[in-house]
């Protein structure tokens, strides 16, 4: 798999840009609103406007680090998770004033670390914690005090990797403390000088990376967390050199990274480790122990976990790691402290979408029984929602297996509840894929059953209001499982053979109301009580002993259709149902594609499936799993049918 057009570094041009400068020629005192002498310490307001506009250089520059992006994996994201991670502390602690360089440095320190995405993201959160951790007591910073903090910062950092490597992030940091530590013995009052020489140093060791790492060399880039850590102090040296007025500008980041292409990527994923998975552990301060950093990386090596990063101190840490099952990760820091912020990427997905960059890209969520044969062909996202079960929260289809779910369901002491996923989710795969693709379109669960569609919209609306570089477009499949999946499995046909977004929303939306959808469930109760069928329904049932038929109606909402009174039988005579009302409303003679789900029920999807066939003219068919999305609803046992004309 080659990946899309990646750059080449120049250094040198970073260190020729003409920088902007007050009227009397001078650089600008930035020790504090006083603005009296260069000599004077570093205070909070001084601190925060030059990180805030240290944080714009980086976002800015979002789209040039992806392209680079190499290391640890070429999945073409560490500029997203860089600017994820600052944008978590813009929108936190530099949102607000301070007048405490202390107080404000641990804000940053744990907005960062709660925010922080990415292997780079969670480096970089480490040493902004670490920085905070040096510099909690102090009102403001001279260079000593300074050079001190950053110090414990790159210890920290490092401090944070299981097996540090150099020619990253880490050794540009590393260099960049070294320069102010000899810069501040040297300059001793002055932070402004020190920062200028270690800067310099900065793009120094940044242009050395490709000499320490061979795939750097081979690709003709520099690291692209490397690259971010020194566009976040360059757009620092911009405010030093411009002052605030350097902050009014739009950032306009040089392309610094110039021709040449990577060869060939398909061993940069490995298949056993292809999720980049992340969590956030948070310590009962009244009743929970201590995290120890030491402890945790040996539980997370002996379920095979790679590329770790440990961000944070010991209540408060942020997980980062490449494993095979983020359900193991998952489970290893429960042991440890309170989970919260899963998520999980599929790096071999991403890779594929970098390959693709010239074509729409499709995403749905895991109510869509997509089979993963089609999601792989296609480069299908997926967003997945929440699922708890017995008072634990799993993400659906990735922390928690579709067997495994259905194998805890039996022996749960309570049902299982969904939730939509929060906007932050979706946020995080449209800013991936804006920054790869032209458009991206969202085929999402029915808006009239969930508040997943909602969410999306929110999350493509602040995507938008961001300046993203991509259109989202929210389509509402009016459906669920096999029906979302069918209109999604369209929609990345089209992006795959090269159709506008245009035309792909014109063919949803002509598919939209010939998708269909019944299920059979021979327990009612979950949906029920998840208020997707109506409470008469049940008595109704045990009373009469139909096994109940369900479909999702033209406005989206899930409703009773029928009764079948065979029971031993109940998939052919729930094939026979089907088929007579698909014929009906769509003609004997059209040839469908059809999707057909089983909650734990393998066996009867494959006697559906066969009777169907013998009913139908079906072109294609798959048999799927219906994930805990739909399965947490349905209940185990459930038979769900969807069907669509296939292609001409």
């Amino acid at each position: 798999m080659s990946v899309a057009a990646q750059h080449t570094v120049r250094p040198d041009l970073r260190q020729t840009r003409t920088v902007n400068t007050v009227s009397s020629g001078q650089p600008p005192d930035i020790s504090g609103p006083s603005g009296s002498n260069a000599a004077a310490p570093l205070t909070a307001p001084a601190l925060r406007r030059a990180l805030i506009a240290g944080a714009h250089r980086v976002i800015a520059a979002r789209d040039g680090l992806n392209k680079i992006n190499v290391f640890p994996v070429a999945d073409g994201d560490t500029g997203n998770n860089l600017a994820f991670t600052l944008g978590s502390v813009l929108n936190g602690a530099l949102s607000r004033r301070s007048r405490h360089i202390g107080e404000l440095l641990k804000r940053i320190g744990d907005d960062a670390i709660d925010g922080a995405r990415g292997n780079s993201g969670a480096i970089l959160a480490q040493f902004l914690h670490g920085v905070a951790e040096h510099a909690r007591a102090q009102p403001a910073l001279d260079a000593q005090t300074l050079a001190a903090a950053v110090r414990h910062g790159a210890n920290s950092a490092r401090s944070a990797l299981a097996h540090p490597v150099e020619g990253t992030i880490i050794s540009v940091i590393d260099s960049f403390a070294d320069a102010m530590e000899e810069s501040a013995a040297q300059l001793r009052d002055d932070p402004r000088g020190g920062f200028h020489q270690a800067l310099a140093q900065a793009r120094r060791a940044l242009a050395h990376t490709p000499q320490q790492m061979a795939l750097l060399q081979r690709a003709g880039v520099v690291d692209a967390g490397a690259q971010g850590f020194v566009d976040l102090l360059e757009g620092i040296g911009e405010f030093v050199e411009g002052g605030p007025r350097a902050m009014r500008l739009r950032a306009n980041v040089r392309a610094a990274n110039e021709g040449g292409e990577y060869g060939d990527g398909d061993d940069a994923v490995d298949p056993d480790r292809r999720w980049c998975t992340e969590c956030l552990l948070i310590v009962d301060s009244e009743r929970g122990a201590p995290i120890s950093r030491d402890a945790l990386r040996e539980a997370l090596e002996a379920i095979g976990a790679d590329s770790m990063v440990l961000a944070g101190g010991a209540t408060r840490m942020r997980v980062h790691a490449h494993v095979g099952a983020p359900q193991a990760l998952f489970d290893t820091c429960a042991g440890f402290a309170a989970v919260e912020g899963m998520k999980a990427d599929d790096m071999l997905l991403q890779s594929l979408s970098v390959d693709r960059e010239d074509r729409v890209a499709v995403v749905t969520d895991s109510a869509a029984d997509l089979p993963d044969a089609i999601a792989e062909r296609y480069a299908v996202h997926m967003v997945p929602v929440r699922v708890n079960l017995d008072d634990r929260d799993y993400l659906d289809k990735i922390g928690l297996a579709t067997g495994e779910f259905y194998r805890r369901m039996a022996v749960a002491q309570q049902l299982p509840r969904t939730s939509q996923p929060p906007p932050g989710d979706f946020r995080r795969h449209f800013d991936f894929l804006s920054s790869h693709h032209p458009d991206v379109v969202y085929v999402g669960l029915s808006r009239a059953v969930s508040g997943t569609l909602q969410s999306a919209e929110h999350a493509a609306a602040r995507g938008e209001s961001a300046g993203s570089r991509s259109k989202i477009h929210v389509f509402d499949s009016v459906n669920a499982a096999g029906g979302q999946g069918l209109l999604t499995w369209r929609a990345a046909e089209l992006a795959d053979a090269g159709a506008d977004v245009d035309t792909i929303l014109r063919e949803l939306e002509r598919l939209r109301p010939l998708t269909l959808t019944w299920a059979m469930a021979r327990d009612i109760r979950h949906a029920v009580r998840g208020g997707r069928i109506p409470a008469w329904a049940e008595p109704a049932v045990r009373f009469t002993g139909l096994t109940p038929v369900a479909k999702v109606k033209a406005d989206g909402k899930l409703g009773i259709a029928g009764g079948l009174i065979a029971k031993a039988k109940a998939p052919e005579a729930f094939a026979g149902y089907v088929a007579r009302r698909v014929r009906k409303s769509l003609g004997a003679q059209t040839r469908l594609r059809a999707i057909i789900g089983h909650c734990d029920a393998f066996a009867d999807g494959e006697r559906l499936l066969v009777a169907l066939r013998q009913r139908l003219d079906l072109v294609e068919a798959h048999l799927v799993e219906t994930g805990p999305a739909i399965g947490a609803h349905a209940g185990r046992g459930t038979l769900v049918a969807s069907f669509q004309p296939a292609p001409d």
